[in-house]
């Protein structure tokens, strides 16, 4: 009897916009594996049972998008140290038994994206800015604080969310008002945008950018558009510009060597077939 051919996916609500079915198609195509990467649309009110049902349909894992993330590490068995620090799972893996397992790539994604762009980028000793207080600054605020990064600017347009989330990480991240994150563009090393301000159909962001200056990195979450207005204001100024796209396609890598048993490559190829 021949082994079965493995079956992953993306589970979301919507999810028929996720490129993450490209990305893996493309994955598989290029290293010739027999599997399949398939996108499940599952209502919140649906998720449990539709999780607990996978295992018996030949699935063996799934990455898990907007509005799952929580609830998908709440209903795991066993998670990693960066699912729970991040409080959210966006990769899940099916034991043989039924079990499930939960990890979080974004923070992997977000730091290998930032490495490839930025090689020069050292974390020891640096300042950063980050921009938002939701489920990506989570992961993004565990990366920096688990590279070393030695102070954090936390700034969100609802200062409360973002002191909540300073409290899960404590030292090295401080609050600052929105209204200073204009001021304090120009007095860190690294500035990431973590909220959806630029995003294609979203206001933009919403105070002046002429802070940034040459020497600084700065990456924005954002990949529709590809260049955002950040990150044209830091080209003009000089500063080394690192686009969103990256990380969604390194997050992937783990979960694609975990269910398909190849380390895939992430290079242009790859990111000219993910934007078609």
């Amino acid at each position: 009897m021949s082994a079965r051919v493995p079956l992953a996916g993306v589970v979301g609500a919507p999810v028929g916009h996720s490129l993450s079915p490209r990305l893996h198609g493309a994955w598989l195509s290029r290293y010739g594996i027999a599997g399949h990467y398939v996108p499940f649309h599952v209502a919140p009110s649906d998720f449990e049972e539709a999780l607990r049902a996978m295992p018996k349909m030949g699935v063996v894992g799934v990455n898990v998008t907007i509005p799952h993330k929580v609830a998908a590490l709440e209903l795991a068995d066993k998670a990693s140290d960066a699912a729970r620090a991040i409080g959210a799972a966006n990769m899940l893996t099916f034991g043989a038994d039924g079990s499930v397992e939960a990890e979080n790539t974004d923070h992997y994604g977000f730091m290998a994206n930032l490495r490839a762009g930025a090689p020069d980028w050292r974390a020891a000793g640096t300042r950063a800015l980050v921009l938002g207080a939701g489920g990506a600054a989570r992961a993004v605020l565990y990366a920096l604080c688990e590279a070393g990064v030695a102070e954090i600017y936390l700034v969100n347009r609802t200062r409360e969310t973002a002191e909540r989330l300073a409290e899960v990480f404590v030292d090295p991240v401080r609050v600052a008002p929105w209204e200073d994150a204009s001021d304090l563009l120009g007095a860190v090393d690294l500035v990431v945008n973590t909220t959806s301000l630029g995003m294609t159909g979203q206001p933009p962001l919403t105070f002046p950018l002429d802070g940034l200056r040459a020497g600084q990195v700065v990456t924005d979450l954002v990949y529709a558009p590809l260049e955002t207005e950040l990150l044209r204001a830091a080209r003009a100024a000089g500063a080394m510009a690192v686009d969103g796209l990256g990380m969604l396609l390194h997050q992937a890598v783990p979960a694609f060597e975990r269910w398909f048993g190849q380390r895939p490559d992430v290079d242009e190829d790859l990111r000219r077939t993910v934007l078609g």
